[in-house]
């Protein structure tokens, strides 16, 4: 049976204003509403700003819009092998080779960055990990690809893009792992924030190195690249990139007072500017937001409408607190709506995921979590869900109606 999304909102609502009033938006100056003495005033052209833990979007421009990664696009291929080694398939000790192409295309003859792994030479994935992600080596990333796929174009199309959309980036494209000039290679702010959202969490036995501030291969010392480690409280990664097609970008996380926030910037026209942007919005973040609860763990959120189930509606709960960034010393007006695909099919099983609360700042989405059936429901009667049925039928010829006029 078809089934279309559906919103059940009034239990939500009711328990999101109750600690709100009025908010001014976090971007509201992006969004050409009335500038408020705590908007944040950017130059980037494509830039967001999150809170890890919650999602929350705080600051946002541009975000959805198609650039090309630059360095930035490393992410995505120490992510592959981040994985990798999680599910087994690989070990940090693993020794992959410096081919001729690694060493010409990305090694010390490219005039790129590089971690001068020598031509011929067995590498530890390791180390061409610290490579990758200290020293931005573009050889590294060719010969982390070469290693996994065989070819770095085949570890761009068949590993890159698939991890990519199971992490739920739709728009992301990649021709090679370095994030050297390519046409395919494209992604947005948004979905950079995402993916570095998801090593913070997912990986931290990884995420340390970030951190590292210098790195020495081949009696060759380089310094991380990151500018933000040593001019902000906190800071602790991610990435910088440039091409002249993309212009000047960065992804970057910093920790104050327990809360995590992550910034993206790209297309800016040269390295200063983007270490002072990305500082700016993250400094802006810390001084201006903090995180409220919305909802504690196992609170009862709102209720996902069954179909032919002994019961008509299923109670919806989030095992962890959702939380959303708030302006400090500001009430905030926020929509909130639990969105799902239903009626949920009886049976339900109690910890079943069901959908996502999203909230709204504006019309911006400020941040959507999961939530799960709270209880189980079982299957109903024969009668209950040929009523069920017909009620479906009658909805559906009114949706095809209305959608006519």
């Amino acid at each position: 049976m078809r089934c279309g999304w559906r919103h059940l909102a009034a239990a939500v609502l009711a328990a999101v204003l109750a600690w709100g009033g009025a908010v001014h938006a976090a971007n509201n100056s992006v969004q050409g509403a009335k500038k408020d003495d705590n908007a944040f005033d950017g130059d980037a052209p494509t830039a967001i700003l999150i809170e890890a833990t919650s999602g929350s979007i705080l600051f946002e421009k541009n975000a959805d819009e198609l650039r090309a990664p630059s360095s930035m696009m490393k992410l995505m291929t120490v992510e592959v092998i981040f994985n990798a080694i999680k599910e087994g398939k690989i070990k940090l000790t693993d020794e992959f080779r410096i081919s001729e192409n690694a060493w010409r295309r990305g090694g010390a003859p490219s005039g790129g960055s590089t971690m001068f792994a020598a031509i011929h030479s067995k590498v530890p994935v390791d180390d061409l990990l610290h490579g990758a992600i200290i020293q931005s080596g573009n050889d590294s990333c060719i010969a982390l690809a070469e290693g996994m796929a065989g070819s770095e174009r085949k570890f761009a199309n068949d590993f890159m893009t698939k991890r990519a959309r199971a992490l739920g980036l739709t728009r992301s494209t990649f021709g090679n792992a370095s994030g050297l000039p390519d046409p395919d290679n494209k992604m947005t702010v948004r979905e950079l924030a995402m993916l570095a959202r998801h090593i913070i969490l997912d990986f931290p036995e990884f995420y340390p190195l970030f951190n590292e501030r210098e790195f020495t291969w081949n009696k060759i010392r380089q310094q991380n690249r990151n500018p933000l480690l040593n001019s902000l409280e906190g800071a602790d990664g991610l990435k910088t990139g440039y091409t002249k097609e993309g212009g000047y970008g960065m992804v970057g996380s910093a920790v104050q007072n327990g809360i995590r926030l992550i910034v993206v910037v790209n297309g800016l026209e040269d390295a200063d500017d983007r270490a002072r942007e990305a500082k700016k919005m993250l400094e802006w973040g810390f001084r201006n937001f903090e995180a409220r609860t919305l909802f504690a763990e196992n609170q009862h959120v709102g209720y996902a409408r069954v179909f032919g189930g002994e019961s008509r509606y299923v109670k919806l709960a989030s095992p962890e607190p959702i939380k959303v960034m708030v302006p400090k010393n500001a009430s905030e007006k926020l929509i909130a709506r639990i969105v799902y695909r239903g009626p949920v099919p009886a049976p339900v099983k109690e910890g079943q995921p069901v959908g996502v609360v999203r909230v709204w700042r504006n019309a911006n989405v400020a941040m959507e979590a999961p939530v799960y059936a709270a209880e189980s429901v079982g299957t109903g009667s024969t009668m209950r869900r040929a009523m069920d049925g017909v009620s479906e039928l009658v909805i559906g010829v009114f949706r095809a109606g209305t959608g006519k006029l």
